[in-house]
């Protein structure tokens, strides 16, 4: 079992501490619960277990052990709630708690609330059940099943006027491209074999300047 210790002195609020056997308290280095305070004994108290139970003893301080506002003499025995002082040092004094009782505290599952509007169709479906036949129009008749019979195909919407049901879409016109003529290749053909021969010539000729030239 594991008593605990919480400070609720200024300068050591929110400081926890765990008791789970025999423990020194005071200002030696080699005391369990080290409070270094001028005012702390070096062998201040002790937390001593006894039968399950917790006692504190002050071991002769100069500034005494106080439990509930009292100085103790002798071993005292401590319960939960208690406030246990050290000089001018307090805390106070939680008991375990046991494993038995944690056991025995039921949680009980919290369910949100589903707001009618948040329901879906299918939930509402489900709530409401299937409808009686009582509750049917009288003019459905209905099979042994519970299903509908004969009825109404709802007619669909109407065409609108001018538009020609039967009329076949018209093909998009696909542009064809134009054959060459033979006239125009010929036509190619001399324009090219004159270009070379104009060219030939002009070569011959630049041929000849050079030589002469360099001659």
């Amino acid at each position: 079992m594991t008593w605990k210790l919480q400070a609720i002195t200024d300068e050591l609020m929110g400081q926890e501490i765990h008791i789970d056997r025999d423990m020194l308290v005071g200002r030696h280095q080699e005391a369990d619960i080290l409070l270094q305070s001028a005012e702390i004994s070096r062998r201040h108290a002790a937390f001593l277990y006894k039968e399950q139970a917790l006692w504190l003893q002050d071991l002769n301080s100069s500034n005494g052990t106080f439990v509930n506002d009292v100085r103790i003499q002798q071993e005292t025995q401590l319960h939960d709630g208690d406030i246990v002082q050290f000089a001018s040092l307090k805390f106070a004094l939680l008991a375990p708690v046991a494993e038995q009782d944690i056991a025995e505290i039921e949680i009980e599952p919290v369910h949100a609330p589903v707001a009618e509007a948040e329901k879906t169709a299918a939930q509402q479906m489900n709530e409401q059940g299937m409808p009686s036949l009582t509750e049917r129009a009288a003019e459905v008749q209905v099979s042994r099943d519970g299903m509908p019979q004969r009825v109404a195909t709802p007619k669909p919407a109407p065409i609108p006027e001018g538009v020609d049901i039967h009329a076949k879409a018209e093909p998009e016109p696909v542009a064809i491209p134009e054959p060459v003529s033979r006239v125009t290749q010929e036509k190619e053909q001399q324009k090219n074999a004159s270009i070379g021969l104009v060219t030939i010539i002009v070569l011959v000729i630049l041929a000849l300047l050079a030589w002469v030239f360099f001659k």
